[in-house]
């Protein structure tokens, strides 16, 4: 097959797949791969106070309001005026978008005990209702709420098996997309247990208590001619509507960042080669309590807030006022990242609700707020709320959804006094990038924090332990003391640093003693050497003195020498001397010699 032909008939697949409406319903469509079916109905059934009513209703709404698609609601149990009443709470104002025509409320009033089945049933005048609803608005949407409501006075059921066919073809061959509500039964997904058979779709909302706490999910049953989603996915029924987590479609394909983040404490920084985390990546404070994981985490949000980062903060153990005043007094004030818009807090109890409505209620501050860090306070207080592997699974969706977002996280996480130090109540610690782990050590009647990094993924750390203290200027990394007695913190640290200061001072002493010694040996034997060689240049001058006398008598020896001998060769060679007296050989020299 060529190349041509190939997308050709990719693109009449695409042409004959099936059509889909937006719900708009926030992760509905990324569930369902796109919406509803177009034009066929879907069934929405579920227990009393699972929301079926507030689905159909938010689907006709974000239909007309954002869609351009018209809707008729159909109720049987609910007037117009109570319908607009119970949805205000959520932002819709019904009234507003029937004044428009873009919604059309009837209420179709059946009391079961003014209706006598007798001969045969049909649906005929629910039809024509609905149809003057739908030309009346231009409807592309219908909701029917409940299908209960309407045959539950009758109790034949292949008559019942017949009309909800009927009703079913009636709604697809006006090309609506339709949303029917069912209350589910008892071993069924609705009372009847016919409506599912005939429905192109099927959703069911589930509202369960487990240990006092109350979770909804979502699960789709059936879905012909498209793929969706097939696990159960928590959601949220509050002032924005309805928001659907598909927390287990997430996968490890998110990117990372190569920038570092500072932590707020400059020489944790620098135990983390020098500049901090990277940017997306998961950081886990454990420690037993009272070893300043919060003060810690608190130090990560001011240090981003001043970089403009936006952050939230979930608080499950303190209210944020009382995080807020705690941290003032080490001089971290978090009031005014708050006042700026840049810090959100969100505090609640565990067990305020179950976990999967924790875990989309972030999901839903996150998407609101658009963070940069994200620091969750601490989570072993989520063993309340569920079992180690439920936490452990909700975690694991929480940290998977943080680093899709390229988001920085921070977990707090206690260590209990009688457990492993290295390891967390919940597990998680392998998920974690950087490991910062605190102890409290105690010596000499004191209890001292100590703060190591125990793993930091992709860069080099430090593997030496640092105490550090919580003063007015925050929290302050300080070298520990380590030697023969092991490791010294606190008041036993800093008498340990007097003893070596002074028997340092001591050392300088002795030095500066040893070097003034020094000096005064250089002094005299300089002057020793200055003595010496003044008196070896006085014998010096003085012997060449001698020296040259001896050369000036030698010098006379030989010109005597020569006279002498010149006069002698005189006598015998030259002319016989004058008269005037009888020469004396030899006295004239010996008279010169002697006079000389």
């Amino acid at each position: 097959m060529s190349t041509t032909e190939t997308i050709t008939e990719k693109a009449s697949l695409a042409a004959r797949a099936l059509q889909k409406a937006a719900s708009g319903i926030r992760g509905l469509d990324d569930i369902t791969g796109g919406g509803l079916p177009k034009g066929r109905p879907t069934l929405v059934c579920g227990g009393p106070g699972s929301g079926k009513t507030l689905f159909g209703m938010e689907f006709l709404v974000r239909g007309a309001s954002e869609y351009g698609e018209p809707g008729v609601f159909a109720a049987f149990e609910e007037t117009p005026e109570e319908l607009a009443t119970n949805v205000a709470s959520l932002g819709f104002d019904l009234n507003e978008l029937c004044a428009q025509k873009k919604l059309f409320l009837d209420h179709i009033r059946i009391e079961r005990s003014e209706i006598e089945e007798t001969g045969e049933y049909d649906l005929e005048g629910l039809f024509v209702r609905l149809g003057y609803g739908i030309q009346e608005v231009g409807a592309k949407r219908v909701v029917l709420d409940t299908l209960e409501a309407l045959f539950a006075a009758f109790r034949n059921e292949g008559i019942l098996r017949a009309e909800l066919r009927r009703l079913f073809r009636w709604l697809k061959d006006r090309g609506v997309t339709a949303v029917i509500t069912g209350e589910r039964g008892t071993e069924t997904l609705t009372r009847h247990g016919l409506e599912e058979y005939v429905s192109d779709c099927v959703i069911l909302l589930d509202n369960r208590v487990e240990n006092q706490i109350t979770t909804r999910r979502l699960r789709i049953v059936k879905y012909r001619g498209s793929t969706h989603g097939t696990n159960e996915y928590p959601f949220l029924i509050d002032e924005g509507g309805f928001s659907v987590l598909p927390v287990t479609a997430l996968r490890l394909e998110h990117a990372v960042s190569r920038e570092r983040v500072s932590t707020g404490i400059p020489r944790l920084d620098a135990m983390l080669g020098g500049q901090g985390v990277y940017r997306g990546s998961t950081v886990l404070v454990s420690g037993t309590a009272g070893t300043g994981k919060t003060s810690i985490a608190a130090s990560f949000v001011n240090a981003a807030c001043r970089r403009g980062d936006r952050c939230l903060y979930a608080a499950y153990e303190e209210s944020p006022n009382q995080i807020q005043r705690n941290m003032e007094s080490i001089g971290i004030h978090l009031r005014p990242w708050v006042e700026k818009g840049l810090l959100r807090f969100h505090a609640a109890r565990p067990t305020l609700y179950g976990l999967e409505t924790h875990l989309a209620t972030l999901h839903k501050r996150v998407a609101e707020l658009q963070p940069r860090l994200v620091v969750v306070d601490p989570v072993t207080n989520f063993i309340t709320a569920g079992s180690e592997s439920e936490v452990r699974a909700m975690l694991t969706r929480l940290i998977d959804f943080l680093k899709t977002e390229g988001i920085t996280g921070v977990f707090t996480s206690l260590t209990g006094g009688g457990g492993a130090i290295e390891a967390t109540e919940v597990g998680v610690s392998s998920l974690m990038d950087t490991w910062l782990l605190l102890r409290m050590v105690e010596s000499s009647g004191e209890r001292n924090r100590v703060l190591y990094v125990l793993k930091s993924r992709g860069m080099e750390h430090s593997h030496q332990m640092r105490e550090f203290r919580l003063s007015e200027r925050g929290v302050e990394l300080t070298d520990v003391y380590v030697g023969p007695a092991g490791v010294l913190t606190g008041s036993a640290r800093l008498a340990q640093e007097a003893k070596e200061r002074a028997e340092a001072l001591l050392r300088d002493q002795e030095t500066a003693r040893k070097q003034r010694e020094l000096e005064r040996q250089r002094a005299a034997l300089r002057a020793q050497i200055t003595a010496l060689q003044a008196e070896f240049e006085a014998r010096e001058e003085e012997m060449r003195r001698a020296i040259d006398q001896e050369q000036l008598r030698e010098s006379v020896l030989r010109a005597d020498r020569a006279a002498m001998s010149g006069a002698r060769g005189a006598n015998r060679e030259g002319p016989p001397p004058e008269s005037g007296g009888s020469p004396v050989p030899g006295g004239g020299a010996d008279v010169r010699a002697e006079t000389i």
